[in-house]
């Protein structure tokens, strides 16, 4: 059978990660998706690292989707796009609020020619409201709803060496949410035959992901024991073979304490005064992972360590690079890696899809599409007379390269 979103249409009207992370999602799950890019381009494609002149930043997010770069300040280029927008299933974007309606490609202009069009806007901190026009970036983002203060309380960090995640989960987080709600306003279409705008935000996305935030909100004092169910402040530690390991549960936390006990053979640890408490673990922790420390540093075989572990319930897991679990015998079985043509003649490894259908077959990989290179391909499916297709390229109305580092060509 073919894929889930086979046969719907979507203009995709997003740069850098977010929005193109959803329409990613789309494209994957089968939707043809053609992606707008503007003249300077995405910014997207000078993510490094580079293989010829393809960005594998880009690469990840984009590849599959087809390309129309043009000028909409032309209003040849909004007649194009207006035309596109009209068959559309499905719209995304992530501008500024108000961005697309000064070229008459905002929701409501679109509902008038397309009442049918699920439209997904995503921003900050939502379309509507006193922060509405603020500009807003993932560290920003993370910044403002709680997550970098969790880090710092996590990490210890002292009032001048605050430090940032590595990831971006403001934009992931936010664009995996953005296509959950097209596949909640697709299945609304399916009933009632109505399109609607969906309002996704960043901020308000990083609250309902932050699975701490109701203990947060509540203010209650948990005596020291750790929020949620102590997950994120697991501990590592080191085999004799020099690997590293975590197990998925502080000792803190009271119910795991006696899960370690049991799992260790030390139920003396459950009579040792320093640990009687949480807040009095908490207190020693120094000397109660050296008591883990050495029970672990027993161990030479990893599968007898899992399985004492797992007596318990509970599970580790070797801490592992990137490169790693790429070349591990569940990502062969699970076919993690895929290898996507890199437009230089080879090609380069990607994450691949995170589901598996019983009944539907996916679509491969895709490429990734140089800066308007289905401008000829897209316009002539609309039946587009080539000589006007030809003088919007002279005018500079459709534009194409092949890198962010070169002047405009047909590539």
């Amino acid at each position: 059978m073919g894929a889930p979103l086979e046969g719907l249409k979507v203009v995709d009207f997003t740069r850098v990660l977010a929005g193109p992370l959803c329409t990613k999602t789309l494209r994957d799950l089968g939707a043809d998706v053609t992606k707008i890019e503007p003249p300077g381009g995405d910014s997207g494609r000078g993510g490094v690292p580079f293989i010829g002149t393809m960005s594998v930043y880009y690469a990840q997010q984009n590849a599959g989707k087809r390309n129309l770069s043009l000028d909409l300040n032309w209003p040849e280029a909004r007649a194009i796009v207006t035309d596109l927008c009209r068959e559309a299933d499905i719209i995304v974007e992530n501008f500024r609020p108000g961005t697309l309606a000064r070229f008459g490609l905002g929701y409501e202009q679109v509902r008038e020619f397309n009442p049918r069009v699920v439209y997904v806007s995503m921003s900050g901190y939502g379309q509507t409201g006193p922060w509405r026009n603020r500009p807003a970036f993932a560290p920003t983002v993370q910044a403002e709803t709680g997550l970098t203060d969790i880090l710092r309380e996590h990490y210890g960090y002292g009032p001048d060496d605050f430090k940032n995640d590595a990831c971006s989960h403001a934009d992931v987080y936010t664009g995996l949410h953005g296509a959950i709600a097209v596949l909640a306003a697709l299945q609304h279409r399916n009933r009632t035959g109505e399109g609607q705008h969906v309002d996704v935000s960043m901020a308000a996305t990083m609250l309902a992901v932050n699975e701490r935030a109701g203990a947060q909100l509540s203010n209650i004092d948990t005596n020291g024991e750790p929020p949620a169910l102590s997950a994120p402040e697991s501990h590592i530690f080191r085999l004799p073979d020099g690997r590293q390991v975590t197990i998925a549960a502080s000792p803190i936390y009271s119910p795991m304490f006696l899960r370690y006990c049991a799992m260790m053979r030390r139920t003396d640890l459950l009579l040792d005064p320093r640990f009687g408490t949480a807040l009095l673990r908490r207190q020693n922790l120094d000397a109660l992972l050296t008591e883990v420390r050495t029970w672990i540093m027993t161990f030479t075989d990893l599968d007898e360590l899992q399985a004492q572990v797992s007596e318990q319930g509970l599970a580790i897991g070797v801490v592992r690079t990137t490169r790693e679990i790429a070349e591990s015998e569940w990502a062969a079985d699970w076919g993690a890696i895929v290898e996507v043509d890199d437009r230089s003649g080879g090609t380069m490894r990607l994450p691949g899809a995170p589901w598996r259908f019983s009944t539907a077959t996916l679509p491969p990989p895709g490429i990734p599409a140089f800066q308007g290179e289905h401008n000829v391909e897209l316009l002539a499916e609309r039946n587009v007379d080539p000589a006007f297709i030809q003088e919007l390229r002279e005018r500079k109305v459709l534009l194409s390269r092949r890198s962010i580092r070169e002047d405009f060509d047909a590539p």
